[in-house]
């Protein structure tokens, strides 16, 4: 059991979640949900006036992983209300607690979405076969319209998608990696030369563990706390990596055809590869938790290597 599912929510935090929604106080159960070490995320079933059951889904910030200048918690409740209004399949957003004075920490309340994700490695196969489900999901996702006033709860991806550049000096991870030095200076030289494109609402974190399934169908894109806008190809590179260290290689090109097809345009390829090597910075953080399997490192590997050649090369 990781650290956020240890941290459950008071009976207070609760009654008061629930006494905000008008649900029935009195009787009520906590569960424990896929959380990780950047939020602590619970379920609670309650009841309705009317005896009927109800979902909710109570989710905390943790105060020793926010980053500066980034609130996480409004940025997920203002993405998941951009989202729901253009009938997008994510948890609609209930209640915002900016300041912990509801949920003890500051958090949103949501619905309630039922599914599940495709569990890797184990299911590799599977999550390579709906990779088309998927492309066309984050088509619609880039789709969605923000204004001006929306970015100030949004991430700009076009500067934290390459975050380890910021200081001007390669990290000690990226030296220990085989790749990362060459990776460091490659993105350092070239980035922000990207032919001109149109910034998009983006995920910044697009990969299995964050989609739900009923079925072969998606229920809902979660994890929204690092919404943001910028380059589209941000979260294209970042969810066909995910496939290469699956060992599903042609379902990342299959992931490309089938975004650009529902998107409507086309990626430019050397931008793209640009952006697949700034997303293989972040295995090279924690390496172990990456690549449990041998495959998975040498598809890494191949990952980083054709991102490299075709930056380099002349087409």
């Amino acid at each position: 059991m990781n650290q956020a599912q240890n941290a459950l929510p008071s009976t207070a935090a609760v009654v008061k979640a629930l006494d905000a929604l008008g649900l029935n106080q009195e009787r009520f159960c906590v569960h424990d949900l896929p959380g990780a070490y950047s939020n602590f995320t619970h379920l609670v079933a309650a009841e309705e006036p009317d005896g009927r059951e109800r979902k909710i889904v109570i989710r905390r910030y943790n105060p020793a992983n926010y980053e500066d200048g980034h609130d996480k918690h409004r940025c997920e409740f203002h993405a998941l209300r951009l989202l729901t209004a253009q009938g997008l399949p994510a948890p609609p957003p209930l209640l915002l607690d900016d300041d912990g004075s509801l949920l003890g920490l500051p958090g949103i309340v949501t619905e309630y979405v039922a599914g599940a994700p495709i569990e890797l490695p184990a299911e590799a196969a599977r999550w390579g076969e709906v990779a088309d489900k998927a492309a066309r999901m984050l088509a619609r996702i880039h789709r969605v319209p923000y204004s001006e006033a929306d970015r100030r709860y949004l991430m700009d991806d076009d500067t934290e998608v390459a975050w380890f550049i910021k200081t001007g000096e390669i990290p000690d991870y990226m030296r220990a990696d085989p790749d990362g030095k060459m990776v460091w200076h490659l993105v350092n030289e070239h980035w922000g030369r990207w032919s001109p494109v149109q910034p998009r609402f983006a995920h910044t974190d697009y990969w299995s563990g964050n989609i739900l399934w009923r079925g072969d169908e998606i229920s809902a894109v979660l994890d929204w706390e690092e919404a943001g806008y910028g380059h589209p190809a941000a979260d294209v590179a970042y969810a066909r990596m995910g496939y290469f260290v699956e060992g599903e290689r042609d379902a990342a090109d299959v992931f490309l055809r089938e975004y650009e097809a529902a998107a409507g345009w086309q990626l430019n390829r050397k931008d793209l590869a640009l952006f697949e090597l700034a997303a293989s910075a972040r295995p090279m953080t924690g390496p172990d938790a990456w690549f449990a399997q041998a495959y998975m490192a040498a598809g890494y590997r191949q990952f980083i290597a054709q991102a490299r050649d075709r930056l380099l090369s002349d087409i």
